[in-house]
């Protein structure tokens, strides 16, 4: 099978990268009301900003005309509300070779200012968008909302909205799965109760979707939602791709959910990430930028956020234990040797060595991933990591209730047996998905972070919890940390391993206690995270709404959850927070 070239890649951005418009600058021409241009245009996907830099920012909009292939649209952005200090206008096209969609890259903007916008089309205005650049010098404060995994039939979208009314936030981090890939009928994933709670796809769209035609109209879909809209509408997004925006478990060649019949795997690729780059704010590739997806963000002197591509570029296939498995058990000699492979890649040789460039050079306080799936090292008893893997489990609780039991002998010190200890001791890698599963990459990204003596914090989704881990290299040593945030509302543990409302609490006490790194976790709600930046410390805050299957929903104050970590060697951390 071909590989997907970086020219391919290329290609696809700048595909998209078609609707994008250069500003000049300066406040110039602007469509009005009375256009020549008498078609209706509607604007029903909302508007959309993105990639903040110091001096820009990317403004997104979809205009829809009644007929035609192309319509001209102008675009404003000022200081004001009623925009009578417009700083910036113009005038730019949507059409239908880029599924009417269409970006301005509004540059020399000042930093650290609040900025609203909008669009007009054929007597139309849209919504009217807030957008905000990027401080610059000595900054107090970050907060970023942190979220992931969007399934649209599985439930309502309301951590959007929740985000959306937080008027402190600087942007919102997405870690990827903005969409998913398959239809919405029962016995598909996340969709048993899409029917009857409203959540089905239209009947051209209520299919797995594998062209660019089917990739455009499930971000349609998507972006009529209204929560999801009016977090866009309100907060730069900073985004980055994970595998349901192309398919289940995507690596660089192929993916879980790529079957025979479905047609050429690169083609479906090279489809849905031109899609992504069509309706995300994103400032896409061009032919001598060298970042593709992957790139960086600078809050001043505080914070250097980086965004990873850990799932399409060079990901390496995803190891199997059903392949090392024997009717003795587990080969653990030969399951070792591959997962330790010093040249199996999640980042790519290219990716990596940006990466370990900008952990070189740069200077924040605080050197911070954005990224899709979990760094914390996540290894389980043999006998737990079976049962998950064959898919058994009926007595998973009780099985977990006797090795977390184990533990909490040991880690009093009283004494085991020999089978006890074994029990323990014979553990492996929960989800080989992530970077337990490319443990040599992890080893140089943590000790290239160490070597920097940087205060590192890694941001993570794909998992549908919510977790807090240590960061530790191979040898022990405390790099830094790990928070990881709940889904939007793609169910999590809780339905995967069958476990009923009365089980919870028992789990996550018992994972609690079998994972030597982990601090914190929930298994089993949906939520978003915000985590806040200041000189003195670093904090994630977890929020968890009681429902997504209903409309009138409220916030689990009950489980609201935080941690924080501190600057400097010997404090990276993770520390609980007094009240909370």
């Amino acid at each position: 099978m071909a590989r997907l070239t970086r020219r391919d890649f290329l290609k696809a951005s700048a595909l998209g990268m078609g609707a994008v418009a250069v500003s000049t600058g300066l406040a110039g021409c602007v469509l009005d009301s009375d256009s020549d241009d008498k078609r209706r245009v509607q604007f029903t996907h909302g508007v959309a900003s993105g990639d903040p830099l110091q001096d820009s920012i990317i403004l997104w909009t979809r205009a829809f005309p009644e007929r035609g292939s192309k319509v001209k649209v102008g675009w404003e952005i000022a200081t004001d509300a009623d925009f009578t200090s417009v700083v910036q206008s113009g005038t730019t096209e949507a059409s239908e070779a880029h599924d009417y969609t269409l970006k301005v890259d509004a540059r020399g903007l000042l930093p650290g200012q609040r900025y609203h916008y909008r669009f007009r089309a054929s007597g139309a205005t849209s919504p009217v968008g807030t957008a905000s650049t990027l401080p610059e010098g000595s900054v107090d404060q970050v907060r970023l909302a942190v979220v992931s995994c969007a399934n649209y039939p599985a439930g309502y979208f309301h951590v959007y909205r929740e985000i959306a009314n937080q008027t402190d936030l600087d942007a919102l981090v997405h870690l990827g799965d903005y969409i998913y890939e398959y239809i919405s009928e029962p016995g598909s994933y996340g969709a048993e109760d899409a029917e009857t709670i409203g959540r089905t796809f239209p009947d051209d769209n209520n299919l797995e979707i594998l062209s660019l035609a089917d990739y455009r109209r499930r971000y349609a879909v998507y972006r009529e939602d209204p929560d999801l809209q009016l977090a866009h509408q309100r907060l730069p997004f900073i985004i980055v791709w994970d595998d349901h925006e192309v398919a289940n478990d995507t690596w660089r060649n192929g993916a879980e959910n790529h079957n025979t019949g479905e047609g050429e795997f690169e083609q479906r690729k090279l489809d849905a990430l031109r899609a992504f780059f069509e309706w995300m704010p994103i400032r896409p590739a061009a032919e001598d930028n060298e970042e593709i997806i992957y790139r960086s963000f600078r809050f001043g002197n505080l914070v250097d956020l980086h965004m990873l591509d850990t799932r399409v570029i060079g990901r390496d296939q995803q190891l199997d234990y059903l392949d090392y498995l024997r009717k003795s058990g587990l080969n653990i000699e030969q399951f070792k040797q591959a997962v330790g492979d010093p040249n199996r890649t999640l980042l790519g040789a290219e990716q990596r060595l940006w990466l370990q460039n900008k952990l070189a050079t740069s200077t924040g306080q605080w050197q911070v991933l954005g990224q899709q799936v979990l760094m914390g090292r996540m290894n389980l008893p043999a006998e737990l990591l079976l049962a998950i893997a064959t898919e058994t489990f009926d007595n998973l609780p009780a099985t977990l209730q006797e090795l977390a039991t184990l533990k909490g002998m040991q880690l009093q010190g009283m004494p085991l047996t020999e089978q006890q200890q074994a029990r323990l001791d014979t553990a492996a890698p929960y989800n080989l998905d992530a970077w337990d599963g490319y443990q040599a990459e992890r080893e140089v990204v943590l000790g290239t972070a160490r070597q920097r003596n940087h205060n590192l914090v890694v941001l993570a989704g794909d998992t549908h919890n919510a977790w807090a881990n240590n960061l530790k290299d191979k040898d022990g040593n405390q790099v830094g940390v790990e928070f990881a945030t709940a889904s939007v509302s793609s169910p999590g543990l809780e339905e995967y391993l069958q476990l009923p409302e009365s089980q919870i609490a028992g789990a996550e006490q018992g994972i609690g206690l079998l994972v030597d790194d982990l601090d914190y976790l929930n298994i089993n709600q949906r939520g978003y995270m915000v985590v806040t930046f200041t000189p003195e410390e670093a904090r994630a805050d977890w929020y968890f709404v009681d429902t997504v299957k209903q409309q009138e929903y409220r916030l689990d104050d009950a489980r609201e959850a935080a941690r924080r970590t501190l600057p400097g060697s010997g404090q990276r951390t993770v520390l609980p927070v007094t009240g909370v």
